[in-house]
C-alpha cells in the first residue's frame, strides 16, 4: 500500500483551477460519476503517464498470471501467427502501453511493413516507440494517441505492405461492457478489413486465483486503483484524500467479471469543478470490470462482429486464450451496404 510521504505527496493539490474541469473529458466524466449513481468511470483514465507505469509493475507480479501466461502462449506459438499473418504485416496494436508484447510478433514476422501502436496516454507511447524504433532499426513506427474505444481513422495502408494485423492482448477486452466488447469488435473489423486480429481473452477459473491477481501483497494494484485520485488531484484540482479510500476487488461468479472499486473509508465531501460532492462512509467509485469468456463464447462474440474465427491457442492449465480472428474483406462491407 502507499506509505504515509507518497499519500501526503498525492493528496497534495497544484492542478489548474476548478473551471479548467469542464475542459477536460476526464475532468467531465469524473464530475458525472461522482454525480451518477451507482457512482463508476471508464478505466481508460488510469492510464496517465504515473498509472501505465503502475501497470506494468502489475504485469510483473506473482499473482498476475495473465501477462506470463499470454506472453508464453505468443512465444511458443509465434511461428504459426507469422504464418498466418504472411510478409509484409502492418501490425495496429490497440492500446499499445509499453509496446512490449508486440516485440514477440515483430521478432517472427517476416519482414513486418510498418507497426501502428495506439494508446490513449500519449507521453508514455512517444517514450515507448522511441525505444522501439532504436531496437528495430528500419521499422517504420507510427504511434497514434487516439481513445481506440471511440471513431478510429488509421493512415492508410503502406505501398506494397501485405495484409493488416490488429493485435489486442491483456485481455483489455475484458474492460469492456458486453455491448462496448461487441461495438469495438465492430470497429475492429472494419478498419482491419482484409486482415486479422490477434487477440489475447482471460478464461474462467477459480476464484481465488483471480482475487489474488487483484490483490497483490505488495499493493501495486491498489496504487493503480487509487492513482485515478491522485490524478484527478494533480490534473484538476480535486482535493480527494487518498488515505480515506480503501482498494476493493472481487470476482462477481453471476457476470464473471472482477471489479474494482475505490471504497469510502468515512462519509466525507470532494470539491471539484466548483461543487461540492458528498460519499457516504461504505459507498463505492466502480473503476473497472475485467470480464472474463469461454474460448466458445469469446469464438461466438466475435463471429456477431464479423469476424470468421481461426485458430484459438491456450495454455495448459487453461488460464489464458489467444485467438486468431479473420477479418471481413472488402466485398463484405459492399454486401452490406446493399
Amino acid at each position: 500500500m502507499l506509505n504515509a510521504n507518497a499519500l501526503k505527496r498525492a493528496t497534495d493539490t497544484h492542478g489548474p483551477a476548478p473551471s479548467a474541469v469542464q475542459g477536460s473529458e476526464f475532468g467531465r466524466d469524473l464530475v458525472q460519476a461522482l454525480v451518477q449513481r451507482p457512482r463508476a468511470i471508464s478505466p481508460k483514465y488510469f492510464y496517465d503517464a504515473e498509472g501505465s507505469r503502475l501497470f506494468d509493475r502489475i504485469c510483473e507480479l506473482p499473482e498476475y498470471y495473465p501477462t506470463r501466461t499470454e506472453v508464453a502462449i505468443l512465444r511458443e506459438r509465434a511461428g504459426e501467427i507469422a504464418a498466418l499473418a504472411g510478409p509484409r504485416a502492418e501490425i495496429v496494436e490497440f492500446g499499445a502501453g509499453s509496446c512490449t508484447k508486440v516485440r514477440l510478433l515483430l521478432d517472427a514476422l517476416e519482414r513486418p511493413a510498418r507497426y501502428l501502436p495506439i494508446d490513449i496516454s500519449a507521453e508514455h507511447l512517444a517514450a515507448a516507440a522511441a525505444v522501439l524504433r532504436r531496437d528495430y532499426a528500419g521499422l517504420e513506427v507510427h504511434p497514434v494517441a487516439a481513445d481506440y474505444t471511440q471513431r478510429l481513422l488509421l493512415p492508410a495502408a503502406t505501398p506494397g505492405a501485405g495484409r493488416r494485423v490488429g493485435f489486442f492482448p491483456g485481455s483489455t477486452l475484458g474492460n469492456f461492457s458486453p455491448e462496448e466488447a461487441l461495438q469495438f469488435l465492430r470497429m475492429a473489423a472494419r478498419v482491419l478489413r482484409g486482415g486479422a486480429l490477434l487477440l489475447g481473452a482471460d478464461l474462467v477459473k477459480d476464484p481465488a486465483l483471480l482475487h489474488a491477481a487483484y490483490n497483490d501483497a505488495q499493493g501495486v494494484t491498489a496504487a493503480f486503483n487509487l492513482n485515478l485520485l491522485a490524478r484527478a488531484n494533480r490534473e484538476l484540482g480535486a482535493d480527494f484524500a487518498l488515505d480515506q479510500f480503501a482498494h476493493a476487488a472481487f470476482y462477481n461468479a453471476p457476470l464473471q467479471r472482477i471489479e474494482m472499486h475505490l471504497v469510502s473509508r468515512r462519509a466525507q465531501r470532494i470539491a471539484l469543478g466548483g461543487e461540492c460532492h458528498e460519499m457516504a462512509e461504505g459507498e463505492t467509485l466502480h473503476t473497472e470490470n475485467s470480464h472474463k469468456f469461454t474460448v466458445e463464447g469469446l469464438r461466438a462474440l466475435a463471429v456477431k462482429a464479423g469476424f470468421r474465427p481461426g485458430a484459438a491457442w491456450a495454455d495448459a492449465r487453461r488460464l489464458f486464450s489467444v485467438h486468431w480472428l479473420h477479418a471481413p474483406d472488402a466485398s463484405n462491407d459492399e454486401k452490406e451496404r446493399r
